[in-house]
C-alpha cells in the first residue's frame, strides 16, 4: 500500500514541470507529509490545467458514508499473493469501487518521493522513496470522485492512489506493493477520455527499479509531517550504491533532504 506520500517542491516549480496552475494560494502544501485524511494536490481529467486540492482516502459518490479508502488495487481481486512477476488482467476494471471512475475520473497525484514502512513493531523501519537524477515531483495514477454528505450538503473531493505489485527495489526494503508512479510521457494520455482502457491499464505497472532509490528514515516521520525535509533526514546508506559524477570526476553520495556533512558520512 502507499499510504505516506511528500510534497517537497515549490508551487511554482510543480506548475511549471505539469505546466498548469494553482487554483488558489497552495503555499502550505509545500514541504508537506500527505496521510490519509488530509488534502494532497491533484490534477484531474476534469480540469487539466488546475492544481486542486482533495482529500486523500477515496469515497465514491454513490456510498452511503465516507469510507477514506487511500489505494485501488491495479489488480483488482487477481494477484492476491502480490507476486511481483503477475502478469494477468487488471482487475481494477470490474471492481464495483472503481469500475467507473478508473474509465472516466482519473488524476494525477502530485508528489516528491513516498514512504513505505516494514517489519513487526519491535522490527519497523520506514524508507524515503524516490526517483533517481532529482526527477521531481512527478505523478501517482490516481481516481477521484465527489461525495456530498446528505446531512449537511457538504461536498467531498476525494481520491485514491492506484497501487500495483512490487518492483525489485520494492523488494529489498521489502515491501510487498507500489504505487503505479507514471512516465511524465503518458500524463496526459492517463488525464484524456479518448484513451482506450487498455492504454490506461497498460500504465498500470511498476516503475522501473534501476530508476528509484530509497533509504531508511525516522519511524516516527509522522510527527514532522509539516516539515518534510525535516522529516526525511536520512538514518542509513540507500539501499542501492548511487553516485553522481561531479567536476573533478569526485564521487558523491546524492539524495532527497541529505546535508553534506550527512554524504561524506555515509561515503
Amino acid at each position: 500500500m502507499c499510504g505516506q506520500y511528500a510534497i517537497v517542491s515549490k508551487i511554482e516549480k510543480i506548475e511549471k514541470q505539469f505546466n498548469v496552475r494553482a487554483k488558489e494560494d497552495m503555499e502550505s502544501y509545500e514541504n508537506k507529509i500527505i496521510v490519509p485524511g488530509t488534502k494532497g494536490l491533484v490534477i484531474t481529467d476534469e480540469n487539466p490545467k488546475i492544481i486542486q486540492t482533495y482529500t486523500f482516502g477515496f469515497t465514491p459518490s454513490w456510498a452511503d458514508k465516507l469510507k477514506y479508502i487511500i489505494n485501488a488495487r491495479a489488480e483488482g481481486d487477481h494477484n492476491k499473493d502480490n507476486s511481483p512477476d503477475y502478469t494477468g488482467g487488471k482487475g481494477i476494471i470490474n471492481k464495483p469501487f472503481f469500475r467507473k471512475v478508473i474509465r472516466s475520473q482519473r488524476c494525477l497525484v502530485i508528489a516528491d518521493c513516498f514512504i513505505e514502512s516494514t517489519g513487526k513493531k519491535e522490527l519497523k523501519k520506514s524508507f524515503n522513496v524516490y526517483l533517481k537524477d532529482h526527477v521531481n515531483p512527478f505523478a501517482f495514477a490516481g481516481i477521484w470522485d465527489k461525495w456530498q454528505d446528505k446531512d449537511t450538503g457538504e461536498i467531498h473531493d476525494t481520491f485514491a492512489i492506484i497501487t500495483t505489485r512490487p518492483n525489485k527495489l520494492m523488494l529489498k526494503i521489502p515491501h510487498d506493493r507500489m504505487p503505479v508512479v507514471l512516465n511524465p510521457s503518458t500524463y496526459s494520455r492517463y488525464l484524456s477520455a479518448k484513451s482506450p482502457l487498455s492504454d490506461i491499464t497498460a500504465m498500470l505497472e511498476p516503475y522501473a527499479a534501476q530508476d528509484m532509490n530509497a533509504y531508511e528514515i525516522a519511524t516516527s516521520f509522522y510527527k514532522e509531517r509539516g516539515d518534510a525535509r525535516k522529516a526525511l533526514q536520512p538514518m542509513n546508506q540507500r539501499i542501492d550504491k548511487e553516485y553522481d559524477i561531479k567536476l573533478k570526476q569526485q564521487l558523491k553520495l546524492f539524495g532527497m533532504g541529505e546535508s553534506p556533512s550527512r554524504e561524506k558520512k555515509n561515503r
